[in-house]
């Protein structure tokens, strides 16, 4: 295992989470006649910290080099946070203190395509297929020699904590998921939508031609950005905020993992073979049995299933969290409901 150590501000000090952590006494919850969860907190952070995380590791895991932020207690219950498209491990920087600050081991992996991780050999395919993804996070925790953690991410991220959730359970200790239920299939992808809920995917078809990928390769830091204010509408985030993220877009595999990932979601694009199996198993939408939390933010922009329709998907301990003011990205614009969510997973 390597070490990166960039010169910023510190991540963390132990004030630092002792403010952080004290942040839990502000969350108000309000519970419906339903039982549906409501949470408000006027001191969200909308901004963000300028916090960043100033040691990057790298450690060789399955078809990957992957880099990661780890925080906490060696020792500690392990948690993995897993992001989305566009954005990158900072989603999680304000929710980080507040998962140690109550003993956590946390891990916060660049998925593939994103930052410092990278592919151990150049004729990989530069495969975005989502069962790779879930592969990925079992390498990097047995390379860690994490028998079992807590799961938990938003877009991608959470249809990866899903996947992993549904088809290895045995290495997931509580499932925190933004969106839900969000494993998929190809057959499902091609599929047409009422013309309101295509609109929402027109980056899907413009990333199915040549155009778009080009285009996406020109202007991936202008078309991030956009993104981000589509799919959080209320969250006034700040340019530093954004170029913080948007670097990790940079990897020079990145362009080719989102064009996969969206043309093989429409089946306009082959997978590999060996995660054949596994679409397999995911195309039957199998339950998830561990504990989990679902959460949606009412201002989110983004394509995103009703709580309903996925709700008897989840047969183990489960309940439903709708946060008021919040868009897509969840961890960074809401990090104390996040955190909260997380902590009250695993119990």
């Amino acid at each position: 295992m390597t070490i990166i150590k960039h010169n910023r501000c510190h991540f963390i000090t132990n004030t630092v989470a002792a403010i952080v952590a004290a942040e839990f006494a502000t969350i108000g919850f309000t519970k419906t006649a339903s039982g549906k969860i409501i949470i408000s907190n006027e001191k969200m952070m909308k901004q963000g910290s300028g916090k960043t995380f100033d040691i990057i590791k790298q450690i060789d895991a399955g078809v990957l080099n992957v880099g990661y932020a780890e925080a906490g207690p060696a020792n500690g219950p392990p948690i993995i946070l897993l992001h989305g498209w566009p954005y990158d491990i900072h989603s999680f920087v304000d929710v980080t203190p507040l998962l140690i600050s109550k003993g956590y081991r946390v891990i916060i992996p660049y998925l593939r395509g994103y930052g410092t991780t990278k592919f151990l050999s150049g004729e990989a395919l530069r495969n975005g297929q989502q069962s790779a993804f879930a592969v990925d996070t079992i390498a990097l925790m047995d390379a860690l020699k994490i028998e079992k953690a807590i799961i938990a991410g938003f877009d991608w991220g959470a249809r990866t904590a899903c996947i992993m959730a549904a088809l290895w359970p045995e290495r997931c200790k509580a499932l925190v998921s933004v969106s839900g239920y969000l494993i998929g299939n190809q057959e499902a992808g091609k599929m047409p939508l009422p013309p309101k809920t295509e609109l929402l995917w027109w980056y899907q078809f413009y990333f199915a031609t040549e155009r778009g990928r080009i285009g996406y390769d020109k202007y991936r830091h202008d078309f991030a950005k956009l993104i981000w204010q589509l799919a959080s509408p209320k969250w006034s985030f700040n340019d530093d905020t954004f170029n913080r993220s948007a670097a990790s877009l940079d990897n020079p595999d990145h362009v080719a993992i989102v064009i996969h990932n969206y043309r093989w979601r429409i089946g306009q694009a082959e997978g590999e073979v060996k995660y054949d199996k596994l679409e397999k198993q995911l195309a039957e939408a199998p339950l998830i049995t561990v504990p989990t939390i679902t959460i949606e933010g009412d201002a989110n922009g983004a394509p995103h299933p009703d709580p309903t329709s996925y709700a008897n998907k989840f047969t183990g301990r489960y309940s439903h969290r709708l946060l008021t003011g919040i868009g897509h990205n969840v961890p960074q614009e809401a990090p104390q409901a996040f955190a909260r969510a997380v902590i009250d997973a695993d119990y």
